[in-house]
């Protein structure tokens, strides 16, 4: 081909360009404004595709966790119940320890007379209630009360209609509780409470959140560990058997999963109690005397059993996915080197296989730390988790911003043990086959 019917690579350039020096496409718009558009098409494309699942999210986990972090600090109803008394301690002194003076009564009264009339101060009581006990009698009672009450002076006659009227303490907790947002429900959460000398932890029999606390991780780590030392074994025995015989006893790991979890839980309540199955086993074995069986429910022991089993699953088919993707030429290599059985196991295989574990020890993990159901039923008192006491709070006591602070307190130290768990294993890791 002649030089006069081909185009050099400068002149190929140069006609797709104008005067300018700018780039075009053939009907003459900028090729980058043309690039910029595509991408920008393709991107909301792709916005759409996933906004289902962005929405889904946002409603069911975003929002939520958002309700709950607003509702372990709102704090309003004091406010709105009582504003003229809000406006009046805004001038007392909780440290004078005396109480308020004759216009923050007469301002209680006025809207008392209010909130009766509106039938709300019922709800100011149980609110306060929450705090101190009494609260709910004095709001109730005085209700009663303030219709019958003359014009002033008004304080002689609320201390009449009721003596807490007349106690410092109480004016200590409307004073302490009359903002739109309050510590009080983290301080509850861990054991503390607001007093006139400042924030003070509790008296010792009253402490019981810290301890639950404690106790929910502790035995949630514990459970880790018994489903990874019972799953590892079966794990590997299901990714190295042949596959028929692999796929049969899937199917007895996967059988718990076909059954419910109040039927499962129940189960283990017949097995564990004192005259239960594994106790009249070990006395029939010899192991244990009939006199003095072993106490293996209603107690921390129990749970941790019953949990186990029930969350041993969830340990077990993460474990395997990673297994099967090993491939045995590794270890049979490792033993052409001159390794044994052990060393090829633990130098070799096992270091392949830590995703599997993280995988799986996170998903127990989370499991566990959320679980009330059983340890409710076999926990008694000293096995239960602090999700038993959420769960008490949302449903029976109706504090519902106590409730909100300790679950906002279990999110906090669980992303705490994730940060952790990610500096010293790595979330990259972590696999699933």
């Amino acid at each position: 081909m002649s030089s006069s019917e081909t185009m050099s690579v400068e002149e190929q350039l140069a006609a797709g360009q104008a005067e300018d020096g700018i780039v075009r496409a053939a009907d003459g718009t900028p090729l980058k404004a043309r690039l910029a558009k595509a991408l920008r098409r393709e991107k909301l494309r792709s916005f759409l595709m996933i906004s289902p699942l962005l929405l889904f999210i946002v409603l069911s986990f975003l929002m939520p966790i958002g309700d709950m972090l607003l509702r372990s600090v709102e704090n309003k109803i004091v406010q709105n119940t009582l504003p003229t008394v809000v406006q009046e301690l805004e001038r007392w002194d909780p440290a004078s320890e005396e109480l308020p003076d004759e216009a923050t009564f007469a301002a209680l009264a006025t809207d008392l007379k209010i909130a009766v009339k509106e039938r709300i101060h019922t709800r100011l009581g149980s609110r306060l209630n929450y705090e101190q006990s009494g609260f709910s009698g004095l709001f109730r009672s005085t209700g009663r009360a303030v219709r019958k009450m003359e014009e002033g002076p008004y304080k002689e006659q609320f201390i009449k209609a009721d003596a807490d009227w007349g106690k410092l303490q109480t004016w200590v907790v409307l004073h302490s509780f009359k903002a739109p947002y309050t510590a009080g429900y983290f301080l509850n959460a861990v054991d503390a409470e607001n007093t006139v000398d400042g924030v003070q932890m509790k008296a010792e029999n009253e402490r019981i959140y810290i301890q639950l606390f404690i106790r929910t991780m502790w035995m949630s780590l514990a459970i880790t560990f018994m489903c990874l030392l019972l799953g590892y074994p079966v794990a590997y025995l299901l990714a190295h058997l042949p596959a028929r015989t692999s796929n049969m006893l899937m199917i007895l790991v996967l059988l718990p999963f076909w059954t419910s979890l109040l039927v499962r839980t129940s189960a283990w309540k017949v097995l564990l109690q004192g005259q239960g199955v594994i106790n009249d086993l070990l006395v029939w074995v010899g192991f244990v005397d009939d006199a003095d069986r072993l106490v293996l429910i209603n107690n921390q022991t129990g749970t941790i059993i019953a949990m186990t089993h029930i969350l041993l699953p969830f340990m077990i088919l993460p474990l395997y996915s990673v297994m099967k993707t090993i491939s045995p030429t590794y270890v049979r290599a490792a033993k052409s080197m001159g390794a044994n059985d052990w060393t090829s196991f633990w130098k070799v295989y096992f270091p392949q296989s830590v995703p599997g574990i993280g995988a799986g020890a996170i998903l127990v993990f989370i499991l566990a730390i959320g679980y009330y159901i059983t340890p409710a039923l076999v926990g008694g008192t000293s096995g239960i988790f602090i999700s038993n006491r959420i769960a008490f709070h949302i449903s029976t006591s109706l504090n519902w911003g106590l409730a909100a602070a300790l679950g906002a307190i279990l999110l906090v130290l669980v992303l705490l043990l994730f940060y952790v768990y990610d500096k010293i294993v790595g979330i990259d890791n972590v696999k699933l086959g």
